[in-house]
């Protein structure tokens, strides 16, 4: 199982309906609005590093409000 933050950036007075939107997609375990240089944080988990990027490519990005996603998967040292 891979898990990756989703930090997602959006279009003003967006990020309350962005988080409500991704947090319907399968495969998301949060998804708050925040403050500060990102709007919207998303911690996601797939099968397998390429399925993580479809959901975000095929799923997130695609909801309407975002201006920019930045992935960050997790990793355990």
């Amino acid at each position: 199982m891979v898990q990756a933050y989703i930090l997602i950036q959006t279009e003003v007075g967006k990020a309350s309906t962005v988080a409500e939107s991704i947090a319907k997609i399968p495969g998301v375990i949060q998804a708050e609005d925040v403050t500060g240089p990102y709007d919207v944080i998303v911690r996601a988990e797939a099968d397998t590093v390429d399925a993580l990027g479809r959901m975000v490519v095929a799923k997130v990005q695609q909801v309407e409000g975002i201006t920019r996603t930045l992935t960050c998967p997790v990793v355990h040292i």
